[in-house]
């Protein structure tokens, strides 16, 4: 088995794919990139048993065969070369040798055969969209989700199809991101949870991409496909909670303020909170928004006004600084608003402007006891 690749390419696809491999594996096995030569084509995978991904190259030879090369080693050795050719030979005694315009390198490599096999999808249903949209999809809800392995539905992405809009969306139970867009449809309605690590790979990849990704999926496993890649992983299973009834529907108390100064001012202001609750104080007058922090325990506190535009009745409402930086974070947008209804009601952040057409981002932040 022979077969000559330009290095750089080699390298930005083997990079990608890299990710998949987990640092500490059970199964040996899976600290190997697996080379299947098909002529002048190799495919290349990697996986973690729960996440499969692999990539087409073009490459020079009239071989065929299968062999596992160890990632790291081949990883490192590629990122020293300049842009070259290299020739890949697989030699008797079980080794591989890679021949550059200055040396020879040789690498032990296992059996291709018990590399795991990516699982085939049964009957799958389809949906295809723009790799930017996904991207940019993941992208505004990957952060909302939860880390707790006690309640795995929650760590990961909820993604709801229909044949109006698709809708993504991430809790964490003290915070909820909805990602809606209405210019992109599914033909039948569906509905799975897809694991962080898979979805932060696609963000990765996809971002700015405009190429068209295949998403397909049943009730176990899901497979992105685009240009050159493919992705098999593993559904969460369970059933997501109903997110729709904790948004509330009455909010007749609405603030608009400029995105990057309300943020820089939440920021300075939670410096000064409390180190175990971050609790910051919004309180609302008029055209004035006040936000306060105190730190009992060391006497720190700050307060800020700023000017706002406000509808409703006076109030103040508590929130965990930390959620509220992040969700401002996340938006792109020049100003925001703030809908509420009651000081123990979530509030939610929505974007006034920045949106593409037929975008729809709600972000749902839960509140803080205030002790007045």
């Amino acid at each position: 088995m022979k077969f000559i690749v330009s290095s750089t390419y080699l390298l930005k696809q083997l990079q990608v794919l890299g990710g998949v491999i987990n640092n500490s594996n059970t199964l040996p096995i899976l600290d190997n990139f697996l080379f299947d030569l098909d002529n002048n084509k190799l495919t290349v995978s990697a996986s973690d048993l729960e996440t499969t991904m692999s990539s087409v190259l073009d490459v020079d030879s009239d071989n065929e065969g299968t062999i596992a090369v160890p990632a790291r080693l081949l990883l490192e050795t590629l990122k020293t070369f300049p842009e070259q050719p290299l020739t890949f030979v697989v030699e008797d005694n079980n080794t591989v040798e890679i021949s550059s315009n200055h040396g020879k390198y040789a690498l032990a490599y296992a059996d291709g055969a018990e590399f795991p096999k990516a699982v085939e999808l049964a009957n799958p249903s389809s949906t295809t969209l723009l790799g930017d949209i996904l991207a940019t999809a993941i992208d505004k809800t990957i952060f909302a989700a939860g880390n707790d392995d006690l309640r795995p539905v929650m760590s990961g992405v909820f993604f709801q199809f229909s044949t109006e809009n698709l809708t993504f969306v991430a809790t964490d139970a003290h915070k909820l991101v909805k990602y809606q867009r209405t210019d992109v449809t599914a033909s039948q309605v569906a509905e799975f949870i897809m694991p962080k690590k898979p979805l932060t790979l696609l963000k990765g990849i996809l971002a700015g991409s405009e190429s068209d990704v295949v998403i397909e999926y049943n009730d176990s496993n899901a497979k992105f496909s685009f240009e050159n890649t493919e992705l098999i992983c593993r559904l969460i299973d369970g059933k997501y909670p109903n997110y729709e009834a904790v948004i509330p529907k009455e909010n007749p108390n609405v603030l608009s303020i400029a995105r990057n100064q309300f943020l820089s001012s939440v920021k300075r202001v939670a410096i000064f909170s409390n180190k175990t609750t971050h609790q910051i104080r919004l309180k609302i007058a008029g055209a004035e928004l006040n936000i306060s922090a105190e730190d009992i325990d060391y006497s720190n506190k700050a307060e800020e006004r700023l000017t706002c535009s406000y509808q409703g009745d006076d109030m103040q409402i508590g929130f965990n600084s930390r959620f509220l930086t992040e969700m401002l974070n996340n938006l792109n947008s020049d100003d925001v608003s703030l809908e509420m209804s009651l000081p123990n009601r979530a509030g939610i952040l929505t974007p006034i402007d920045g949106l593409d057409e037929g975008e729809h981002v709600t972000m749902l932040v839960m509140p803080v006891m205030l002790n007045s």
